[in-house]
């Protein structure tokens, strides 16, 4: 069976997003645990990116890693995601760099 990459790649930083919402800001080291979710999150992701990388074809041509389902099969709505050639550097370069960004601008930020 094939792993839903994808979808990983897409909804996995929403589950960083609900550990955040449940931590109070009243919290000495807030900002620190925030930001080491982030860097926890974004660097999984990167990793469940190493999948696309490893099992992409460039020789084939159309998408890959395709994925659908049904959403809402009333009124003919699916969810459907497959990578081409041009969208798979931008998933790979995107995963790549989003904890690089995290880390560059660990203490950059300190407000808001």
């Amino acid at each position: 069976m094939n792993t839903p990459v994808l979808t990983y790649v897409t909804f996995l930083p929403l589950l960083g997003v609900l550990a955040v919402l449940f931590i109070p800001q009243q919290s000495k080291d807030c900002r620190n645990l925030i930001r080491g979710i982030a860097l926890t999150v974004s660097i999984l992701v990167f990793l469940v990116s190493l999948r696309i990388y490893n099992g992409f074809d460039p020789g084939i041509s159309g998408f890959q890693f395709v994925e659908k389902h049904p959403w809402i099969p009333g009124y003919g709505i699916s969810y459907h995601v497959g990578l081409d050639g041009l969208s798979f550097w931008l998933v790979i370069l995107t995963t790549f760099l989003t904890p690089i960004t995290i880390l560059s601008t660990w203490s950059a930020i300190t407000r808001r």
